[in-house]
């Protein structure tokens, strides 16, 4: 059941309780006869009291039935949210049995209906709340990322031809919005099982670092399901078009870690190259040093990132390709040297 599904059907569950519980306020406002447990209430307005709760007994049924199977494919340590989810919907499961309970074999509890009938209506409310927001959040802002536009599928299907997938994967066919889908629910149901997605997407990598690293997880021994190849490969093409999303919310939340001493120390290296060689008018060939920074650069985050927020200096430039490699870029020496000219000759103003 897709999260969409799942929400559409908690509004549906959360009006059922409402009217149920409303429809219950009305109907107890009629005389009632507690000999003979008779109410005066229309015998239409009972059968459709009935009705809805039978209705929200069985969507709840319907759901649980669906919901409980994923918690054994979930890591073992569950969020917050998720336990809060789990009692709430424990709590609704008992209060239900201890109405029908009450109904079919205790009626001398009816004067209790309503008050349990109130219990259900705000576990309701808390249950749908802690879900259903969530959800469409999630749903606007799958709408908003780059990866399922298609200027991020046409990325993505570039990337993936260097990425070190295996021949036989369906390069066009993974790049496509349907198998970014399957990645997607590849990466929350079954890799959550050992990792939270804070930790998965706590830091970009490149496309060869992504499929190495599904790669690695796939082959281990898991509790739940293992991750099949096709698998592997939906989810290697999924985060792969999700890194610039990934960079721009580390970007966010946090502030930039300290540059490694090997990736400093590369840059700082080439910078002092171009210093001793910007007098003697070093050339280069500056078809092949736009080729290599656009290869390069553009594996972790778009071009238009560079030409919207440009160094400012120098310095500002090896700070940015020491905290590219940082990220995960591999480049040998002469690579740096090259881009670190080229983004110094074409971004840095004058």
């Amino acid at each position: 059941m897709s999260a969409s599904t799942s929400a559409i059907l908690g509004l549906v569950f959360l009006g059922l309780a409402n009217a149920s519980v409303f429809l219950m306020f009305k109907l107890w406002g009629y005389p009632f006869d507690k000999e003979t447990h008779k109410s005066e209430a229309p015998r239409s307005l009972m059968l459709l009291h009935r009705c809805l709760g039978y209705a929200y007994a069985v969507l709840y049924i319907f759901m649980m039935w669906h919901m409980v199977p994923r918690l054994w494919n979930y890591q073992v340590e569950l969020p917050p949210r998720t336990v809060a989810h789990l009692m709430l919907g424990i709590t609704i499961g008992v209060l239900i049995l201890v109405k029908v309970a009450i109904l079919r074999f205790f009626r001398h509890f009816e004067e209790a209906m309503p008050y349990i009938g109130v219990s259900l209506l705000i576990c309701t409310y808390l249950l749908i709340g802690l879900s259903v927001p969530f959800t469409f959040r999630e749903t606007v802002l799958r709408t908003q990322t780059r990866a399922f536009s298609e200027d991020g599928i046409a990325r993505t299907r570039k990337l993936i031809e260097t990425a070190g997938l295996p021949s036989e994967a369906p390069l066009d066919q993974l790049a496509s919005k349907r198998k970014l889908r399957e990645g997607q629910h590849v990466l929350q149901r079954k890799c959550v099982v050992c990792h939270d997605l804070r930790t998965i997407l706590a830091k970009p990598r490149t496309p060869p670092g992504w499929v190495r690293l599904v790669n690695r997880m796939a082959i281990k021994p898991v509790i739940g399901e293992p991750i099949f190849k096709e698998e592997e490969w939906s989810v290697s093409t999924y985060l792969i078009a999700i890194t610039p999303d990934i960079k721009t919310a580390v970007k966010q939340q946090r502030v930039e870690q300290m540059r490694t001493d090997e990736a400093k120390a590369a840059v700082q290296i080439a910078a002092s190259i171009m210093e001793e060689e910007s007098a003697t008018a070093d050339s280069h060939d500056e078809a092949e040093a736009k080729a290599l920074f656009e290869d390069k650069c553009s594996q972790c985050h778009p071009l238009t990132d560079v030409e919207d927020y440009p160094p400012r200096s120098k310095e500002e430039t090896t700070e940015m390709i020491a905290r590219m490699i940082e990220n995960g870029l591999y480049l040998e020496e002469e690579e740096i040297e090259l881009i670190t000219r080229y983004v110094n000759d074409n971004y840095l103003e004058e």
